[in-house]
């Protein structure tokens, strides 16, 4: 009795909505390691006279006291700390260095169009459309959602993949960025 009671009062309750649970597309790898342009502190402890801020020149190196010329393009912020590490190792004992990325600007995304604030902002790991945007002050009243662009190399090809903002917002859809994207958003015509 107490089951027919139970199946009876749930049959009698009214279907509450199911909530849609998609997958999400994995993030994409990026190559997050130093490139000209980008700004970095080093700290070596106990050591203020040899702790900075530097940035990495046009041809991928710093200079660093007591070392010289150091090359830390393609080198991610840790294994740039061990290679100073390593070389500060002849001048004190046991040197304890860490490095940490300020700007990454050898990394960049584009964004223009029928946004706020067009222009070009700094790649941050697995940023999406949706983030760019955000940075760029939001879409303009204009803006054709269901028309946006992402130009991308890739290969040494350029290649074009037309975004449905409409769908990101919707939560149906992730679009992740890599650095270099271009995101255009058009005008909508009425």
């Amino acid at each position: 009795v107490l089951l027919v009671l139970l199946v009876a009062s749930v049959a009698a309750c009214p279907a509450s909505r199911a909530v849609e649970i998609r997958r999400s597309e994995a993030p994409p790898k990026v190559d997050l390691s130093l490139g000209p342009g980008d700004v970095f502190d080093v700290r070596v402890f106990g050591e203020a006279d040899l702790s900075s801020t530097y940035r990495v020149a046009s041809n991928g190196t710093i200079d660093f006291p007591l070392v010289g010329r150091i090359a830390v393009q393609g080198q991610t912020p840790t294994e740039a700390a061990e290679e100073i590490q390593r070389r500060l190792e002849r001048y004190l004992k046991r040197p304890q260095v860490s490095v940490l990325l300020r700007e990454a600007n050898s990394k960049k995304i584009t964004v223009y169009g029928q946004v706020q604030k067009p222009g070009t902002l700094p790649y941050s790991e697995q940023m999406t459309i949706s983030q760019a945007i955000s940075l760029a002050g939001g879409l303009t009243a204009m803006a054709a959602r269901d028309a946006t662009r992402v130009t991308r190399v890739r290969g040494g090809k350029t290649e074009t993949i037309r975004v449905n903002l409409k769908s990101v917002d919707s939560g149906s859809a992730t679009y992740y960025l890599l650095p270099g994207d271009e995101v255009f958003v058009p005008e909508r015509i009425f």
